[in-house]
């Protein structure tokens, strides 16, 4: 029988149809092949001249920027959906409201390799990468212009992604977008009732009895959610209390890519590398200002959601805002948690 669940975060229900559940193996799909070569791809190290001027990297000392030899690059988007110059104009006509397209869209490009996927590279690699998406938010947190930095990843075609070359993203814009509002507002207003953080309350939930939980680390905490829009959706959350990635540590940096590494894998073995997404989400700019979440350093948590393409979304899903997840969370979990790595 089929079961409704609720996000106890956001209030969304979605369904799980558990009585025909899908097994990994009934979920299929097929990637195009990849026809970029390493000579052509803008991406692969030795082509940084077909790239805009880095912004940043992580490269020995003795290299140049622009030049190669780099192990992390972030570049400026060939084809940003928002631009960092110019400024921040609010206009309204009649019951309309617009502003103009300021913000900022950068690459982190996470390997000078082409056609390797970030679960394949190795530990001190993919630090990198994180260590990257600190440095980026924390700078373009600094522009009182910007509300929001979401850094996210598409991994292959039907996901999203136009190259396969293994790269993040990082869009930061003028407004919090309505999806990130409603988890902010959904973790305050548990905050106000409860005085406790919603996420510190799943955790010690799910870890009292972890049914739905893949793997625990020293500081990271691995589950499928409760109600998961997607299959074999998975949130890798911190189990101390921050409300912002950026104030991360070295070490929980370490065990961070470790997790991260790890659950791509899982996911990988058990889906035969699936396309995926993954979004970090981390608190809005802290600038004080009319409006600000007074108790967001309490009330929200930081977190990585990985959505694995294998289902598409269809009229009853689009018409109602009602998802439909074919894979059980606790069945997910277990094919999960019994990978050998």
């Amino acid at each position: 029988m089929s079961r409704l669940r609720k996000d106890p975060i956001v209030g969304r229900w979605i369904i799980v149809s558990s009585s025909r559940p899908k097994k990994p193996e009934d979920y299929s799909f097929e990637e195009p092949l990849d026809d970029v070569t390493p000579a052509e791809c803008p991406f692969c190290g030795g082509n940084e001249a077909k790239t805009p001027p880095e912004i940043a990297s992580f490269r020995p000392e003795k290299t140049r920027p622009n030049s190669s030899g780099w192990w992390v690059r972030v570049i400026p988007s060939k084809y940003p959906v928002l631009h960092i110059e110019g400024n921040l104009e609010r206009e309204g006509s009649g019951i309309y409201d617009w502003m103009n397209g300021i913000g900022a869209h950068e690459i982190i490009i996470e390997s000078p390799e082409h056609a390797i996927r970030l679960e394949e590279l190795p530990e001190s690699q993919v630090e990198k990468v994180l260590w990257s998406y600190r440095d980026r938010i924390l700078d373009l947190e600094r522009d009182s212009r910007l509300r929001y930095v979401l850094v996210f990843k598409n991994q292959g075609w039907t996901a999203g992604s136009a190259l396969n070359h293994t790269h993040s993203q990082i869009i930061a814009t003028p407004v919090i977008p309505k999806f990130v509002k409603e988890k902010l507002d959904g973790a305050k207003s548990y905050y106000d009732y409860k005085e406790r953080c919603i996420f510190c309350d799943i955790i010690r939930q799910e870890l009292s009895t972890p049914e739905r939980v893949v793997e625990e680390t020293r500081h990271f905490l691995v589950m499928v959610p409760f109600a998961p829009r997607f299959p074999f959706e998975t949130w890798i959350y911190p189990k101390k209390h921050l409300c912002s990635y950026v104030d991360i540590t070295k070490e929980e940096i370490m065990d961070f890519s470790r997790t991260l590494k790890n659950t791509l894998k899982r996911l990988c073995k058990v889906l035969n590398h699936p396309p995926y997404n993954y979004m970090l989400y981390s608190a809005p700019n802290r600038v004080p200002r009319r409006g600000h979440w007074h108790t967001l350093n309490d009330d929200f948590h930081w977190h990585l959601e990985i959505m694995p393409r294998l289902t598409r979304v269809a009229g009853f899903e689009w018409g109602s805002g009602f998802y439909i997840n074919p894979t059980p969370p606790e069945d997910a979990a277990r094919y999960l948690r019994e990978v050998k790595l």
